[in-house]
């Protein structure tokens, strides 16, 4: 399988960065199987630091690889909603797999998300929302071992 990271510049090995803001599965090295949607992560990653080039790293991954604990959320589910709001209030939360694949929480989703932690909404309330959103997905390799599967291919300047 062919995945893409965006970012401000190339990443050739791939690491689990500790950052000050919270993601969707923790922290984890992030990629998606949307070329398009690396493409905007990268412009969006020179945004936010103000430096670089948007840069696409492009890496092949094995999914039949085995002995991972790997978490995959086939659609925006009670499960994910749990998952979501756990590693974005809980900033130390650890989960215990590897790999996680799944709908990426952004800016719309972000927002039902949060709503639903300050107990503005319902979890059925936040769910019925989250139901109708068009969102990307991404896969989060969370463990140093499952990094040790992405095989670097190339990367590329976003023009």
């Amino acid at each position: 399988m062919i995945l893409y990271h965006g970012s401000n510049v190339e990443v050739k090995e791939p690491k689990i960065m500790i950052v000050d803001r919270t993601h969707d599965f923790g922290f984890a090295f992030y990629l998606t199987e949307h070329q398009n949607q690396a493409e905007k992560w990268a412009f969006t990653k020179c945004y936010r630091n103000e430096d670089g080039k948007p840069i696409v790293s492009v890496f092949h991954w094995d999914e039949d690889i085995t002995g991972f604990e790997f978490k995959k959320f086939e659609d925006i589910s009670e499960d994910w909603l749990d998952l979501v709001c756990k590693c974005r209030s809980i900033k130390t939360y650890k989960h215990g797999y590897d790999i996680v694949k799944g709908k990426v929480a952004d800016d719309k989703v972000a927002e039902t998300v949060n709503f639903y932690l300050e107990g503005i909404i319902t979890k059925e309330q936040a769910l019925e929302r989250l139901k109708y959103s068009n969102v990307n997905s991404q896969i989060a390799f969370c463990s140093e071992e499952a990094l040790k599967h992405l095989k670097f291919i190339k990367s590329y300047e976003v023009k």
